[in-house]
């Protein structure tokens, strides 16, 4: 169930009064429209859930998410002026909100949320920093244990990096990202939002990406030897594959003979069972 937030002051109101001009270095753009906020927590599915969100900055999502029913958010944020605006979202909803202070890419989140007795796996939502977005979702998506920690991401993305995380073979926004995606997980793009949603308004559109983990991978391969084949592989995308695969073997021919691909390809033409093949051999070729 829904719960008011008019007891809290406008976003606006709350920014002037902590400082909370967004920084650039910190990748910072701020959602104000609380109406877009409600349909992002609403689309993550939240009520009673305990939720783990990064970024929150002046507290927009934070709120929705809240006052869309999540049973409780645990916040992310490194920008120590954030702390205390967040700080007030929690005294109003009676210690819902628990904020921790520090950098998201450092942070363990399994043992983190454990620690404060959290069952796993929980939903992830953020409109995150643009400057670490994509570190995020690759730090999340090699997770070393699958299923992983978190069981969905609901987050906003430049449009131009949801639609490579999205991308099929063949397209021109196809690449590494793509790959290491859609091998463990299923994403897709919710609804494009205007850069006038923001303050300040970036210089592109964002989108809303909502990425579901599989159970298994789509096909077997090892994280590591598939990571080395996409970078080297999208590493010189405009040379055929016999030449881009070198920058990871001498022996490249003979490793795209042993996966069955013809050397004269380019990596955006392969599927993601053709780079699973290619890990595999380059995992044999390395035992030989």
């Amino acid at each position: 169930m829904s719960q008011p937030t008019d007891g809290l002051p406008p976003l606006r109101a709350v920014i002037a009064a902590h400082g909370l001009a967004a920084k650039k270095s910190l990748g910072q753009n701020f959602i104000l429209d609380l109406n877009l906020t409600r349909r992002i927590a609403r689309e993550a599915r939240v009520a009673g859930a305990n939720v783990y969100e990064v970024g929150p900055g002046p507290g927009g999502l934070t709120r929705s998410l809240l006052a869309e029913g999540a049973a409780r958010v645990i916040a992310v944020e490194r920008d120590a002026r954030a702390i205390p605006a967040l700080e007030d979202i929690a005294a109003f909803f009676s210690g819902r909100l628990e904020i921790i202070e520090g950098d998201a890419l450092a942070i363990d989140e399994a043992d983190t949320l454990a620690a404060r007795g959290v069952t796993l796996p929980v939903p992830v939502v953020a409109n995150l920093p643009f400057n670490v977005g994509t570190a995020l979702l690759i730090k999340w998506l090699a997770a070393e244990s699958w299923p992983p920690w978190w069981s969905s991401l609901t987050l906003m993305f430049q449009k131009e990096v949801a639609q490579r995380i999205c991308a099929k073979p063949g397209s021109a926004a196809y690449g590494r990202l793509s790959v290491l995606a859609q091998w463990r997980t299923r994403p897709r793009i919710l609804f494009d939002v205007s850069s006038r949603a923001f303050v300040p308004p970036p210089k592109v559109t964002s989108a809303v990406l909502r990425i579901e983990p599989l159970p298994v991978p789509v096909c077997e391969a090892t994280l590591s030897d598939l990571e080395a084949v996409t970078a080297a592989g999208f590493g010189q995308r405009r040379k055929m594959l016999r030449g881009s695969l070198k920058t990871l073997t001498p022996h490249a021919d003979e490793l795209l003979e042993a996966a069955g691909i013809e050397g004269t390809r380019r990596p955006e033409e392969l599927d993601l069972a053709q780079f699973c093949a290619l890990a595999r051999a380059y995992a044999a070729m390395r035992k030989d």
